[in-house]
């Protein structure tokens, strides 16, 4: 069942529901109104029977039929019953007395008006004392045939009714869904049109205020983020080919030349030492790029251990200074805090010394002297970590673009470099909730900011 046909059947059952009520509670409520009013005249010509009774001593047939006919209040076989202290009947308008059991009369003689049904009969009893203070019990009793008349047809008109106005309300319902549901079959056909090759495009947004046209914002913004994902994934394979493919350009074209004649074997031992630096480098971008990869599957934080940062930044300075020995990293506190705690986040050692050596790696790598340095701070609730260096500085134009993989600074292209490392450590930082910014001056240096919660 669609969406489409669920909600005219729920409109349809709930615009029924009440529509039944409403005219179910009509019919009751002139049904009482109908039973009040025929009992209130009937009640009125008991006591207007029996007070003509006293008056005139007694009612012949003659004055009785005289009565009937110049009375516009007769009811359908309307009868008046007297009786008197002893539940005898001392009056009677019909041809034989409507048996009355005692009770009904003593609850009446008590001076209770009762009445009751019987049938399509209503009866009512009405206590009356004369001027001998004798208590008689009247008793009148008729059909409210006109009543029950328009109550039949009013209970015609209302089922007529109903069943006519739920056949309405369906075409109407059916009308009202496939007008609210429109947008949503636009959504889809859109939806259906766009693929890789035109993600580009856009869904249209018809009413702008309603839950629709969120849905319809919220599947645009789902189309931007993928198409930056599709251009990020076409970007990233182009530069990795373009990066792959020079070193093995370099290494066929030596092995090639090494080919066309014998050389000694200086030349071929020079020739093998080129062709694995060459093999270092492919090694070097193609572990990058599986790092890389590996953190946007998203590493779990599972294994996060407590870790002193401190250490942490000592230890790495260490291993870059025994492999880089020409570098020079200094490190520094602001403010050393007095409780230890303050010094200890939750992370992954091996990802965070990964992204620390290459911050202090690039600041060394890019300033003339080879000198950078590391400002460390304990703050409320995150540490702070400052790399500043004094190299050639990082354009407004390029810093929008430094964190994307493969986009290298023009003025950092003389250095030996894929552009793999910040979006790597940028990636890190991310996976330990921290955040990392960028400061540059061209001809003045840079400085990186990172901020890890406790």
């Amino acid at each position: 069942m669609n969406i489409r046909v669920r909600l005219t059947l729920l409109f349809a059952l709930l615009v029924a529901s009440i529509m039944l009520v409403f005219s179910f509670s009509v019919y009751y409520l002139y049904n009482q109104y109908r039973e009040q009013e025929f009992r209130k005249r009937l009640r009125d010509k008991a006591l207007t029977t029996v007070r003509l009774f006293e008056d005139v001593g007694g009612i012949t047939e003659e004055l009785l039929h005289d009565i009937s006919r110049n009375d516009l209040t007769t009811m359908y076989k309307e009868e008046i019953t007297v009786y008197d202290a002893h539940n005898q009947v001392v009056y009677d308008s019909g041809e034989e007395p409507y048996h009355i059991n005692a009770n009904f009369l003593n609850q009446v003689r008590q001076g209770k008006d009762v009445s009751l049904r019987e049938g399509d009969k209503e009866i009512v009893g009405v206590r009356y004392i004369d001027q001998k203070k004798q208590v008689l019990v009247v008793v009148a009793y008729a059909i409210d045939k006109y009543g029950i008349s328009i109550l039949e047809r009013l209970r015609t008109i209302l089922i007529t009714g109903w069943a006519v106005s739920l056949l309405m309300v369906v075409l109407a319902g059916w009308l009202f869904s496939s007008d609210a549901l429109r947008p949503v079959s636009d959504i889809i056909e859109q939806v259906k049109n766009i693929s890789a090759r035109n993600i580009h495009e856009r869904l249209k947004i018809g009413r702008q205020n309603d839950e629709l046209a969120q849905l319809a914002a919220t599947f645009n913004d789902l189309l931007s983020r993928l198409e930056d994902a599709f251009s990020s994934q076409k970007s990233f394979v182009s530069h990795a080919s373009h990066e792959l493919r020079t070193p093995l350009a370099i290494m066929m074209g030596q092995l090639e030349v090494s080919l066309f004649q014998k050389r000694t074997i200086d030349e071929y031992q020079e020739t093998i030492k080129e062709t694995i630096e060459e093999v270092k480098k492919m090694r070097d971008l193609v572990n990058g790029l599986l790092e890389l990869a590996r953190l946007n599957d998203e590493v779990s934080q599972n294994h996060f251990s407590e870790l002193r940062v401190d250490d942490l930044l000592w230890q790495t300075r260490d291993i870059l200074i025994h492999h880089c020995p020409d570098y020079d990293v200094q490190i520094k506190f602001e403010e050393f805090p007095e409780e230890e705690a303050l010094l200890q986040i939750k992370g992954d050692s091996a990802l965070l010394q990964t992204a620390f050596l290459n911050l202090m790696e690039n600041g060394c790598k890019y300033s003339p002297d080879h000198h950078v340095s590391l400002t460390l701070r304990a703050q409320e609730d995150h540490i702070r970590i400052s790399f500043s260096d004094r190299g050639v500085g990082i354009s407004d134009t390029d810093l929008p673009h430094i964190f994307e993989p493969f986009y290298r600074a023009n003025s950092t292209q003389y250095v030996k470099g894929y552009g793999v490392g910040l979006a790597l450590t940028r990636r890190i930082i991310e996976l330990h909730n921290g955040r990392i910014w960028v400061f540059s001056q061209m001809g003045l240096g840079s400085q990186f900011v990172v901020t890890i919660p406790f």
